[in-house]
């Protein structure tokens, strides 16, 4: 695999998928359904596989909104690597039970994304994600900008998410709440 420069990552010429916008406000990821082995001893979705089914909406939502998806990484030898990611359950998901994930970009600048994302059925949220992550190199395992085109998706993005306003629980502390 060949490094690339912080120079070379804002000139990769050419995106791989996505579109340049605009973009929904927020954005509904394709439906997925809880799997059989997602299911625990209480009879309901495992915290683990809330993670998961966050993660392949995330791929998704790169692949076919912004463009800085799997054939990305691959191309360019960079992507989001998360630095921290929050969270809630707030309903229990059952076997079987379709979803979507709703996305919201919350911030970025130009090495890092902040954003935030749902599971919803029926428009209930049954769990939130908050996620903050910084585009890394391959190679020297470096922070790196993001390409010059995705920062303008970027922007585009954020620009058209401005009017969702902020999560109630964007941010939120963990810890027993006393009366």
């Amino acid at each position: 695999m060949r490094s690339y420069s912080d120079e070379a990552a804002r000139m990769t010429p050419e995106p791989i998928g996505g579109h340049d916008g605009p973009y929904a406000a927020p954005i509904l990821v394709a439906e997925q359904s809880v799997l059989p082995e997602w299911i625990d001893y209480n009879g309901h979705m495992n915290v683990g596989y809330y993670g998961l089914a966050f993660d392949r909406a995330i791929d998704q939502l790169f692949d076919h909104q912004l463009g800085n998806g799997e054939a990305l990484v691959r191309a360019a030898g960079q992507g989001l690597f998360v630095l921290q990611s929050s969270i809630q359950f707030l309903r229990e998901l059952k076997q079987g039970q379709a979803f979507t994930v709703r996305f919201q970009l919350i911030d970025h600048d130009h090495k890092r994304i902040h954003f935030w994302a749902e599971i919803q059925v029926a428009g209930q949220t049954c769990a939130t994600q908050e996620v903050l992550a910084m585009n890394v190199d391959h190679i020297s395992k470096r922070s790196t900008p993001f390409p010059n085109w995705l920062q303008a998706r970027l922007a585009q993005m954020q620009g058209d998410h401005a009017g969702l306003g902020r999560p109630d629980q964007l941010g939120a502390r963990i810890g027993i709440r006393r009366v």
